[in-house]
């Protein structure tokens, strides 16, 4: 799960109640679809810090919730709104996390890029825009490997 640190990052989530935040904002149907399709409670994702220097992961959080409708998209306050987005059929989809963990170090995009075991991988497509990208058991321990130095 990828997010700007200056729009909501690990802290910000450290600092939420709980530690727990909803994850909202996402207006991209493939990242709305493993949202709403794929994502279930004690489901684990890597939080990755884009556009920022040096980019990576920081952190591990937990799905602890159902995929529900975004409310920021309904509300015209908000800026996320998406005036095209209905309650009664909604079109945006979010969930909430919490944080478990904060990585001993961060895992850079250069690190993730040298990795042989995350050659091909969605998260290192370039152009990649989405703020949600599956990925495998194997990819998911390597990036921890690198996190731990090894």
């Amino acid at each position: 799960m990828k997010s700007e640190p200056e729009a909501f990052g690990i802290d910000d989530l450290a600092a939420a109640p709980g530690a727990t935040a909803m994850w909202d904002g996402v207006r991209n149907y493939q990242a709305r679809n493993l949202i709403r399709d794929h994502m279930r409670p004690g489901d684990r994702a890597l939080l990755y810090h884009s556009n920022t220097r040096p980019p990576g992961v920081v952190g591990i959080v937990e799905v602890v919730s159902e995929p529900y409708p975004d409310p920021t998209a309904f509300d015209p306050d908000e800026a996320h709104y998406d005036p095209k987005s209905d309650p009664q059929a909604p079109r945006w989809f979010c969930v909430d996390v919490r944080l478990r963990e904060r990585l001993p170090r961060q895992v850079t995009l250069a690190a993730l890029r040298a990795c042989p075991a995350l050659e091909g991988s969605p998260l290192l497509r370039r152009n990649n825009r989405l703020s949600i990208v599956p990925l495998t058991g194997a990819q998911w321990g390597a990036v921890l490997a690198l996190a731990e130095g090894r």
